[in-house]
């Protein structure tokens, strides 16, 4: 079997959490009465300090939400120009939100306080309005790079201070939290809306969850109507949600420890010019030469490593649970050959 580094949304559902989705009692959403999709809302609400919360199928869908639900057309968001909203949902800011979006080129995906005093339109009608800021914690495309708690303190006092709503796409973020020693009430405190993804290093089949405030939460679930996303007896999917929460929130470091050991390997390879520094479970390399990220990654699946090109001249590898040591030390073994 092939050895699975191109992402951590390939993980699977254990036996204990399949059999917490089968044990979960189950409603119809829609009417609000699935008590499996309410308990998970409040337990990730009460985790992070935040009023309200909504479970939605997507760390894409909630991240769209709160876009259309923070602004409205001719406004504009700023972000990282690596950033996920922008690169990776489809064109959703203009296409959901009729909204523009003002890009900032950050150290490794992390914006700093200055570049968004600077980047924030003038009061003049010839400009589109800012609107909302929104950071990526861990930054995907920065190499799984994390923002410091220093660095989120000011953005969020900034935002406050200027009004402005400071949204996170929190894909990652228990990575994040891991990394540095963060907490969740920290987030609650710094962003006014937080996309909590369950399904990609917390292991559950499918879902996210978006935070904010309870009326920002009431307008999200609106929106949320409005793009098809309202389901019904979801508490099937809730359930893998609350068991990755109380289970696997801590073997994070896990996946964090063999990424780092991939960095380190790969430094000393031949064909591998550079590493981008690994905080958490993602690892980018980047290639010596003329060789070319998709005939490398082709030639790696033919040796039974599965991974991913990130542009013509870069791979990226991504840890999971379902990645152990064995897989590591297998992967270090073809890679030497």
């Amino acid at each position: 079997m092939a050895i699975e580094l191109r992402s951590d949304t390939f993980t699977l559902p254990t036996p204990a959490m399949k059999q917490a989705m089968f044990d979960a009692p189950l409603g119809d959403d829609v009417f609000n009465e699935d008590p499996t999709v309410k308990a998970l809302e409040q337990k990730v609400a009460n985790l992070f300090g935040m009023e309200a919360a909504l479970f939605a199928t997507s760390g894409t869908m909630t991240n769209q939400i709160a876009i259309a639900a923070h602004i409205g057309k001719g406004q504009e968001v700023i972000c990282d120009a690596m950033s996920h909203i922008y690169f990776y949902e489809g064109g959703g800011i203009m296409a959901n939100a009729g909204a523009s979006v003002k890009l900032l080129k950050g150290d490794l995906g992390r914006i700093s306080v200055t570049q968004i005093k600077e980047a924030i339109s003038p009061d003049d009608i010839h400009f589109c309005e800012s609107a909302l800021v929104s950071l990526e914690n861990s930054m995907n495309k920065g190499g799984g790079s994390v923002y410091s708690t220093e660095s989120l303190n000011e953005i969020s006092s900034f935002c406050k201070a200027n009004k402005l709503p400071l949204h996170l796409d929190g894909a990652r973020v228990f990575n994040a939290m891991v990394a540095t020693g963060q907490t969740p009430l920290q987030y609650g405190q710094w962003f006014d809306s937080i996309s909590v993804c369950l399904s990609k290093g917390l292991g559950a089949p499918i879902g996210s969850v978006l935070l904010g405030t309870e009326a920002f939460i009431k307008k999200a679930k609106r929106v949320r109507k409005r793009f098809g996303g309202g389901w019904r007896q979801a508490g099937l999917l809730a359930a893998a949600g609350i068991y990755a929460l109380d289970n696997q929130v801590d073997r994070l470091k896990e996946d964090h420890r063999r990424a780092q050991k991939i960095g380190e390997y790969c430094k000393d390879l031949s064909w591998i010019k550079n590493v981008l520094p690994v905080d958490t479970n993602i690892v980018i390399v980047e290639l010596r030469g003329d060789l070319l990220a998709p005939q490398v990654v082709n030639d790696l699946k033919n040796k039974g490593i599965l991974c991913n090109a990130f542009g013509n001249h870069s791979l990226r590898f991504v840890t999971h649970l379902d990645f152990t040591d064995q897989h590591l030390q297998e992967f270090m073994d073809i890679l030497k050959e």
